[in-house]
């Protein structure tokens, strides 16, 4: 059955993503471990020399893998998407077709409908986190993040409130996608200074919600976390 197939092979790929997510917060840790460049940081010092103190080409090495691997990601979280859709799709064909159960003994219909209800139900309930009103009054369903944080500092806000390196952004408050998503991100912070934020988040393959509360603490910023663009 069409239904049966996608469901395995929506369950294959979000277990593939999640291996990937694993290899690139692993990546990601390396970069950014004490003294490390980071992910985009310069591996020249401040005179324009290649840095004695770090394994260049190894970096260099970890970070086109981490490129490869977001790209491939990318490629994923869409087909996953898409199958999720197909999925949806034939559930509601089946529930609205006038002929449902018409003319068949065997009861094949019923059959077909419950096998699709079943298999959509199931990959339901692996890729939707379903909220209470008290948080996030939305079901966040898995699409591609839009940003990931690639640093964030000890004891800053958003450590406090959860927030972990390596975490990627599917929902920032009112922000979810589009352009100038890093001012719109900073804007977002500024405009709810002291106010709590909505925060779908998606780590190692699980969306989790949280609430960041922007405030002032002894480091930079109102977050003391840095996003960067997927």
């Amino acid at each position: 059955m069409v239904a049966t197939n996608v469901k395995a092979e929506t369950i294959s790929l979000m277990e593939k993503r999640s291996f990937i997510e694993s290899e690139m917060n692993a990546i990601i840790s390396r970069l950014t471990q004490p003294g490390a460049p980071g992910i985009s940081g310069n591996l020249l010092d401040f005179e324009g020399f290649p840095r004695t103190d770090i394994d260049i080409p190894a970096i260099r090495a970890e970070r086109r893998r981490l490129t490869e691997l977001r790209n491939d990601h990318k490629e994923i979280t869409e087909k996953i998407d898409q199958n999720i859709q197909i999925l949806h799709s034939a559930r509601l064909e089946n529930k609205s077709s006038p002929f449902k159960n018409s003319g068949n003994d065997d009861g094949s219909d019923t059959q077909t409908s419950s096998t699709v209800d079943a298999v959509a139900s199931t990959l339901s309930q692996n890729v939707l986190l379903r909220h209470s009103p008290n948080s996030m009054d939305v079901d966040v369903l898995v699409s591609r993040p839009f940003a990931m944080v690639d640093e964030i500092s000890d004891a800053s806000p958003a450590a406090a409130d959860g927030l972990q390196l390596g975490d990627q952004i599917l929902k920032f408050g009112n922000v979810e996608a589009g352009d100038n998503l890093l001012q719109r991100l900073s804007s977002e912070a500024q405009s709810n200074q002291g106010h709590s934020v909505p925060v779908a988040i998606m780590r190692q393959g699980t969306v989790i919600n949280l609430t960041v509360t922007p405030r002032t603490w002894q480091g930079r910023g109102l977050l003391g976390c840095h996003f960067r663009i997927l």
